[in-house]
């Protein structure tokens, strides 16, 4: 028989500034924490875990003008709009507007150290 992926399992984001970036992801998502290794990070989000995490070795973050270029990291809310509206009240910026969608309303944002998130659902 041969071994197959099942699909993803678990999405970290490395970051220079782990509280800082954990604290966002906590205060203006409403993420709660998780057990996690002294280096990350863990929220107890489902079905995939999400971590902030140091860099690994060798990683650079001061190199890279846009960290996570070409990756779709999209998040899940029980209500789309209500959570744009709450990001713009706390001052985020370049908050897109609220687009229809095959998953429901969804717009995008530049989260910690310039990851660029997508936000759907409600």
């Amino acid at each position: 028989m041969t071994a197959t992926v099942e699909g993803p399992d678990f999405v970290a984001l490395q970051v220079r500034d782990v509280p800082a970036a954990a604290a966002f992801f906590e205060e203006k998502l409403g993420l709660r924490r998780a057990p996690g290794p002294a280096h990350a990070v863990v929220f107890a989000t489902t079905p995939i875990p999400f971590a902030v995490r140091e860099p690994l070795p060798g990683v650079d973050l001061d190199t890279v003008t846009r960290p996570g270029l070409g990756v779709a990291l999209w998040l899940r809310t029980t209500d789309a709009p209500a959570l744009r509206e709450q990001l713009l009240a706390a001052g985020i910026q370049d908050v897109t507007p609220l687009q229809d969608s095959p998953f429901g309303p969804t717009f995008s944002f530049t989260g910690p150290e310039g990851y660029r998130l997508t936000v759907h659902g409600g």
